[in-house]
């Protein structure tokens, strides 16, 4: 690397005239930003200028998109730019953001008759308590909406499905209160609705005891007979023939015998004097 020296700036004003001793070579240096901020010094300025010249995503433009929720990959994915780059632009709009869903914990879930004396945090914690899910692993996040106000996110994944709660937090007085923004957020509001789910293909069985004590009284249910006990109280062919074969005299004092009254004689042998043989 050959060692040039300053002549003076050219006759456009806006390069540096630059000479190689030995050689006598001449060179013409652009004074633009990099060049001044070299001469400053200024690190930094001159790597943000390196970064606004491979991309045309500027710095201003990379954290806005982090505040939105984007992630660093994808913010250097569409910037086409390295991650590591993107870092540290994206660094102190991502604190910003853990920041927010910190305090957002900390406030008040807006109620019908105002806002409820527990925190959101408080609130979550206790429903996840009642499902039997673990609230460590559950991940709070933040971020800004077109409308430029602040959402608060809770992810967390029970058995094989991914779930995803968020709500608008207003920050203000004894930290600030949240509203819901999905049916999962407002269901996390309302742990006492909870319903622990029935598993699928089962059914409420009857429970006797509640029958046999309902309103004091002791209920007996008659066995319920099989489609095989049925076919058994139908009368068979032989005892349906015996019955067809009686005699309809034989049935008649069948009949009469079951009610057991006297046999009244007809009047004509009351008027013979003979006795009748039909009784």
């Amino acid at each position: 690397m050959r060692t040039l020296r300053v002549v003076g700036l050219h006759e456009d004003g806006k390069s540096i005239v630059c000479e190689d001793p030995e050689r006598r070579e001449r060179f013409l240096l652009p004074a633009d930003e990099r060049l001044r901020a070299a001469a400053r010094g200024d690190v930094a300025r001159l790597g943000q200028l390196e970064i606004e010249q491979e991309s045309t995503m500027r710095p201003r433009e990379i954290q806005a998109r982090i505040r939105a929720g984007g992630s660093v990959a994808e913010v250097a994915e569409a910037a086409g730019m390295s991650v590591a780059r993107v870092e540290r632009f994206a660094y102190p709009v991502l604190a910003e953001r853990a920041r927010t869903a910190e305090l957002a914990q900390r406030a008040h879930p807006a109620r019908e008759d105002g806002p409820d004396v527990r925190t959101l945090g408080e609130i979550v914690a206790h429903s996840f308590a009642l499902r039997g899910q673990d609230y460590t692993q559950a991940t709070w996040d933040a971020w800004r909406s077109d409308e430029g106000k602040w959402i608060v996110g809770l992810a967390w994944t029970a058995g094989r499905s991914d779930n995803r709660a968020r709500w608008v937090f207003s920050p203000g007085a004894h930290g600030g209160t949240v509203t819901a923004l999905d049916e999962l957020a407002e269901t996390l509001l309302d742990p006492d609705a909870y319903r622990v789910p029935r598993a699928v293909g089962q059914t409420a069985e009857p429970r006797l005891t509640d029958v046999a004590t309902r309103d004091g009284a002791r209920v007996i249910e008659a066995p319920i007979p099989t489609p095989a006990e049925r076919d058994t109280d139908e009368p068979s062919p032989a005892r349906q023939a015996a019955g067809d074969s009686l005699v309809p005299e034989q049935s008649a004092n069948a009949v009469r015998g079951k009610k057991n009254h006297p046999t009244v004689p007809a009047w004509e042998d009351v008027l013979l004097g003979v006795r009748s043989q039909r009784g």
